[in-house]
Order: C-alpha cells, then structure tokens, then sequence
C-alpha cells in the first residue's frame, strides 16, 4: 500500500502546478502502535516545517462514523494542510532536516492517500 510519495510523484506535482496556494488532503490508516510515532512526526511538522515553509494544518481529525464507503475505505485519521505554493511543499519534503525525521510518519502508517487539491471557482 502507498504511504509515501515518490520523486516521480513530486516531479509530476511540481509539473502540473496551477499556481497559487496548494491545500493538500491526507488520509491516513495507522498501523497498530502508529499512533504515536505519527503524533511525533506531526510534532515536527507544527514546531519546525509548516512555519519554516509558510504552510499551516487547516483541520486534522479522527475518523469517525462512515456512512458511505466500502469496507476497508474508512480512515484512522484526515489532515488539511495549505501550503503557500507546490514548491513550497516540495521544499520542505527536500529539507535535510525533513528527511530526517520522515520514517516517523512512515513507519505509523500501513496506508495513506496525499493529494493535493485546486479550489473550486
């Protein structure tokens, strides 16, 4: 299962940039004992890049009661993130610093859908 990005993705990201902020929807299944490790990850996300990067966390929760899907397409969780711009966001995965603490989020995940987003109108 995909659970992180890989350089192809963020070239084709970076390539297909529309202009203007991105606000990017991640989905995510935990795996067992995930849940920290990924709270560790997101606590260097909100202290160091997101600030760093000019981005900001617009909504993260806990899935809750599905009412429309099939089985195995809930979500453990969903983060909202907007970014000033693509490469902003593909800064940020570059970062040194970044790649040093990403294992945390992939090690808490068995699962995850990252895209990015266009605004409507």
């Amino acid at each position: 299962m995909a659970v992180d990005p890989r350089g192809s993705d963020l070239k084709r990201l970076l390539a297909e940039d529309p202009g203007g902020p991105v606000v990017m929807l991640n989905l995510l299944r935990f795996a067992e004992d995930g849940v920290a490790s990924y709270e560790e990850y997101a606590r260097h996300l909100r202290e160091v890049f997101l600030p760093r990067y000019g981005a900001e966390i617009r909504y993260a929760g806990a899935g809750s009661t599905v009412l429309a899907a099939e089985d195995g397409q809930s979500w453990d969780a969903v983060v909202i993130v907007r970014y000033p711009d693509r490469a902003a966001f593909g800064r940020m995965v570059a970062d040194p610093e970044y790649q040093r603490v990403t294992h945390l989020r992939t090690r808490a995940l068995t699962e995850a859908v990252l895209q990015a987003t266009i605004p409507w109108g």
